[in-house]
C-alpha cells in the first residue's frame, strides 16, 4: 500500500489566484495527519505587471515561520515558471540592486534573492509559448537543464505542461541528479485537466518505477480542503506497482533528506 505522508506542492493567497491562508493550509494537514507541508507560492510573471523584489517581497522573510506548526513541519517552497528553452527560471534576468526600502545593496537578481530563502524550487511550465518552435530534442534539453539549477528539487507536473518532449532522458537525468518527478493530484483528479493529462501521467508513473526515478507528490492545492488529498495519485501509483522506496513523500524523513 502506497503511503503518503507529505504534500510538498501547495499554495496560498500570495499565490493571488488561491484562496486559503498558510495557517488554513497547516491546519488542513494536521486534520489529515500529514507529516510535512511544503508551500510553494508560484514566482512567476502571471502575478504581477511589474516584477520587482517588492511584488514578491513574501519570499525574503520566511525565517518567520515556524518550522513546526500544529504537529505539521513546515517547509518553504515555490513553483518557479521555466521561461525559455534553455530551461532558466523566472527571475533570472531580472535585476535587484536594492532592498524593499529602496535601499542601495550589491546587485543580484530577482530569482537568486528570492529562491535564496526557499528550502527547495519546483520547476514548472505555465506558459509554453517559447517552445513553440523548439524541436523536442530542444525540450528535452530544457527540462535537464532545469533539474540542474542547485535549488530545484522537483519537476512539476510534466504530465500536463503541454511540452513534447523525450520522458526517459528527463526521468534519468532527475535519477542520476537525485531529483524528484512530480505526481501531481490536480493533473489527474480535475475532470477538466484529467481528460488531456492522465494517459500521461501513468506514462510518466510507469516509467518512473522501471527507471527507478524517484517521484514527489503535490496536491497543487489552491484552497486549505485540498491540501493533502492524494486518492487519485494512491491509486495511479498503485495501478502500476509503485516501489514503495521510490516514493520520496512516504514519510518527512524522507522528504528531508533528499533537500539540496
Amino acid at each position: 500500500m502506497i503511503r503518503i505522508a507529505c504534500d510538498v506542492h501547495t499554495h496560498t493567497l500570495f499565490s493571488r489566484h488561491a484562496y486559503s491562508t498558510l495557517e488554513e493550509n497547516v491546519r488542513a494537514a494536521s486534520a489529515k495527519n500529514l507529516e510535512l507541508l511544503g508551500v510553494t507560492d508560484h514566482f512567476s510573471c502571471m502575478l504581477f505587471d511589474q516584477q520587482t523584489l517588492k511584488n514578491f517581497q513574501y519570499f525574503i522573510n520566511m525565517s518567520a515561520w515556524p518550522k513546526e506548526w500544529r504537529g505539521i513541519r513546515l517547509l518553504h517552497g515555490c513553483e518557479a515558471d521555466i521561461v525559455d528553452v534553455e530551461g532558466h527560471l523566472f527571475g533570472w534576468d531580472i535585476p535587484v540592486m536594492a532592498n524593499i526600502t529602496e535601499e542601495s545593496r550589491p546587485e543580484t537578481t530577482l530569482k537568486e534573492k528570492c529562491l535564496s530563502a526557499c528550502d527547495y524550487a519546483i520547476a514548472s511550465i505555465h506558459r509554453d509559448d517559447f517552445c513553440n518552435d523548439a524541436t523536442r530534442v530542444q525540450n528535452t534539453q530544457m527540462y535537464i537543464n532545469a533539474l540542474q539549477d542547485p535549488k530545484v528539487l522537483i519537476l512539476g507536473h510534466v504530465g500536463r505542461s503541454g511540452v513534447d518532449f523525450e520522458l526517459d532522458p528527463v526521468l534519468e537525468a532527475a535519477r542520476d541528479l537525485g531529483k524528484l518527478i512530480e505526481i501531481n493530484e490536480s493533473s489527474i483528479a480535475e475532470p477538466a485537466k484529467a481528460k488531456k493529462s492522465l494517459r500521461r501521467c501513468e506514462d510518466v508513473a510507469q516509467r518512473c518505477a522501471e527507471l527507478g526515478c524517484m517521484v514527489s507528490f503535490g496536491s497543487d492545492a489552491h484552497i486549505s480542503p485540498k491540501v493533502g488529498g492524494y486518492a487519485k495519485t494512491k491509486e495511479l501509483l498503485e495501478s502500476v506497482d509503485f516501489p514503495e522506496e521510490l516514493v520520496a513523500c512516504s514519510s518527512a524523513e524522507r522528504f528531508l533528506s533528499l533537500l539540496p
